[in-house]
């Protein structure tokens, strides 16, 4: 039986085999990071083989069975398809064109493609998103889950991402609304604190020259560990924010309206509670400025206010805050001082 394998599927048939050269290899990564359709096609080829059902109950890899069991998949929801609605037949086309491709699968051991996953997340670089500072980025990730990245934030995520995990790493600031999948929590890793999840939206914000890491829950559950104290565990409640101080590792719960969290992705800057040395860099971040605090007395200092990005300039926030009678400021070009007040 003769198979048209393009030479594209030839190179992923070496990857899930373990026997690219590094040339093959470093072909294929630029292939991958051409276009998201190709990164699509990888893992459209992985699930199609997985619903074909070849896997199931196999010690041993059998391609005549393989091949069986894939064409009976095939033309089982091929003949569904033909009844199905509009839509439907959108997915069927698309199976059909890949279909093509599971011919280079059927000749992968079961070994082999039992680790596929892992040398696939193994070989190629992690996929990086960063927002610039001053900006912010809105992504998607493979699995839906909704991703917004606040200005200087970076998340970090395997070619393998909804295949075997769904593990992000995160640094800076992200607002997640996570698509729900029991089998496959969804994990936001930083240095000092983990967050898990099934399907939920929250705000975790974990600069790495923050001196607190903050979770803010809006609706569902969250699973938080702190890494500095690896006794210390919490499961939230929506409306809960966990605060972490990275000098102690002590972490701190307060009940509170969550929802305000989540508003700097709607252009405003909201500050709950939260210290003016972490309010001064998120200025910083977003007004591309340079600010100090002269007094030592007011790096303890905490403030409630938001702000509109849009509608107000630094010069507009800092009246804000010296409107509080904690603190007066001087402005001397792209420098700003911060005094306590007398």
């Amino acid at each position: 039986m003769e198979h048209n394998i393009s030479h594209i599927d030839e190179l992923i048939l070496s990857c899930l085999s373990g026997n690219s050269t590094p040339d093959e290899m470093a072909e294929l990564k630029e292939w991958l990071d051409a276009s998201p359709e190709n990164s699509a096609h990888l893992r459209a080829i992985r699930e199609i083989w997985l619903a074909s059902g070849v896997l199931d109950h196999a010690e041993r890899f059998d391609k005549n069975l393989a091949c069986e069991r894939f064409s009976a998949y095939m033309n089982r929801h091929t003949s569904a398809g033909r009844k199905a609605k509009t839509g439907k037949h959108v997915v069927l086309r698309y199976l059909s064109y890949t279909a093509a491709a599971v011919a280079l699968l059927i000749v992968v051991s079961y070994a082999s493609y039992r680790h596929g996953g892992e040398q696939v997340k193994n070989r190629f670089a992690d996929i990086i998103i960063e927002a610039p500072k001053g900006a912010k980025t809105k992504m998607f990730l493979p699995d839906g889950t909704l991703v917004w990245l606040n200005a200087s934030s970076k998340i970090t995520y395997s070619q393998g991402f909804g295949v075997s995990d769904r593990n992000v790493s995160l640094t800076g600031e992200g607002y997640f609304e996570v698509t729900g999948n029991v089998k496959l929590p969804f994990r936001v890793k930083t240095d000092e604190l983990h967050v898990c999840v099934l399907g939920t939206k929250f705000n975790f914000s974990n600069y790495p020259d923050n001196e607190e890491a903050i979770v803010s829950l809006i609706e569902g559950k969250v699973h938080v560990r702190n890494l500095m104290n690896v006794n210390e565990e919490k499961n939230m409640a929506p409306d809960e924010k966990v605060f972490l101080n990275k000098k102690t590792g002590q972490m701190r719960t307060l009940s509170h309206k969550t929802s305000s969290s989540s508003e700097w992705t709607n252009g405003y800057l909201c500050f709950d509670n939260e210290l003016l040395p972490d309010i001064v860099k998120a200025l910083e971040r977003s007004y591309d400025v340079k600010i100090s605090i002269a007094d030592k007395s007011l790096e303890t200092a905490r403030f409630y206010s938001d702000f509109s990005q849009q509608e107000q300039n630094i010069e507009d926030i800092l009246r804000l805050l010296k409107s509080t009678r904690k603190l007066t400021y001087t402005i001397e070009g792209k420098n700003v001082i911060l005094r306590e007040e007398k």
